[in-house]
């Protein structure tokens, strides 16, 4: 349905997702498209993404231009998984008043975004959430109009929110959900060295590097804890890894794997492992990328054995996993030169991979379209390479959520 699409997670207060603002390049200002793709007829060979799939089974805010809002929404969105995002006009705007009570007469939910902190109380009364766009508006302000919008009965979204503080100090305030960054940056370096047994798990990612890497070795590592078999029997089963056999045995398994799927398992565990008090999220985001820049890195036939492009994805939020400065963490990690050379900044082919999944994220279209010019890649063929990654982070999330521990609010 959808080819040119980003996404941005909006977290509760546990900093677990609650649902994904999603971005749409072929729309006007990022909203939602006026022609979408008709499922039923011929298509080119990008890959096309439903709603669902975009936002891994969570619900999806999505942005309409005011003219959309007054011909009406297309039918095919569904109201218990859309929440129509709409803009506050001038004031008494009875044409977005009337199209807000249509829409919400539909059943759906409206989130009313960025809106005059003196918005009318009509307007109020028929949105269900209010996104505060946390740049624009200077605390006290904002801090002053919460009891307008507590007793107005609607749910709160702080917009913009960029660091843990903005987190803990929005969320005193009232705001229900947070939207930004904050959990993909480091709380607080610290200094302390890395735990006994988070060290254990940066050796198995050096059977990864071994010259002399031998499935037999991993075996006996692997099949000597119960959770690594069954997460890595459910892994070889995902039926976005493997749709032809059922496997059913460890050494099986990582026969059909083969050596390179290996090691790209083994890097996945062991960050799952590392990151065991911070938001699934972070782990979500980190598999997005590692997947994207192993299939830019295979579009361009680099690194292949050790997979290099899926390690730089992968370790590409390593600081903030870990709170530790990226230089000290990759002089600990027995990963190639060049893969360090870009997890710490420096201006290689893997550093250009990461930016380029960083402006996705954050749907910096200008930006994908410098990168891909310099890597020579069609835009096109990045948007599709980028929709397989999504699907293909989904698939993994939901295969690891099970055994992943419940990161714990600040």
């Amino acid at each position: 349905m959808f080819a040119f699409v980003a996404r941005q997670p909006i977290l509760d207060r546990e900093k677990e997702v609650f649902a994904y603002e999603l971005f749409f390049r072929d729309g006007q200002n990022n909203c939602f498209p006026d022609k979408i793709i008709d499922p039923s007829k011929p298509q080119q060979s990008n890959l096309k993404l439903a709603l669902d799939d975009i936002s891994c089974q969570k619900t999806s805010f999505i942005n309409f231009t005011n003219e959309t809002l007054l011909k009406g929404l297309p039918n095919s969105l569904d109201p218990n998984t859309v929440v129509v995002e709409v803009s506050e006009g001038e004031e008494g705007d009875q044409g977005l008043i009337e199209a807000c009570q249509n829409i919400h007469n539909m059943g759906f939910q409206i989130a009313l975004n960025e809106p005059k902190l003196t918005t009318s109380s009509e307007l109020l009364s028929l949105v269900d959430i209010v996104k505060i766009d946390t740049f624009k508006h200077a605390f006290p302000n904002i801090a002053k109009q919460i009891p307008r919008f507590t007793n107005a009965n609607v749910k709160l979204v702080a917009d913009n929110v960029d660091t843990l503080q903005n987190f803990i100090s929005f969320g005193d305030l009232g705001f229900d959900y947070f939207q930004g960054y904050f959990f993909s940056k480091p709380v607080n370096f610290s200094q302390a060295p890395l735990p006994v047994n988070k060290l254990s798990l940066v050796e198995l990612i050096g059977e990864t590097a071994n010259e002399n890497f031998g499935i037999e070795r991993i075996n006996e590592i692997i099949e000597r804890d119960v959770g690594l078999s069954y997460m890595l029997l459910r892994f070889i089963n995902n039926p976005m890894i493997n749709k032809r056999f059922k496997i059913t045995s460890l050494k099986h398994a990582l026969n059909y794997m083969g050596e390179v799927e290996i090691k790209k398992f083994i890097a996945l565990l062991a960050l799952a492992n590392l990151a065991d008090d911070k938001p699934m999220e972070l782990l979500h985001m980190s598999l997005v990328r590692a997947k994207f820049c192993d299939l830019i890195a295979k579009q361009r036939r680099i690194g292949d054995n050790p997979p290099t492009g899926f390690m730089a994805g992968l370790f590409s939020l390593l600081d903030a996993l870990l709170d530790q400065e990226m230089q000290q963490l990759v002089n600990k990690m027995p990963i190639v030169d060049e893969v360090k050379f870009a997890l710490c900044g420096g201006k290689n082919d893997f550093y250009l991979y990461i930016m380029l999944a960083r402006a996705f994220e954050s749907a910096t279209w200008m930006k994908v379209r410098k990168i891909s010019e310099a890597l020579e890649i069609d835009q096109k063929q990045l948007h599709h390479i980028f929709n397989q990654a999504v699907l293909w982070g989904n698939t993994i999330r939901q295969s690891i959520s099970p055994h992943y521990p419940k990161a714990l609010a600040n």
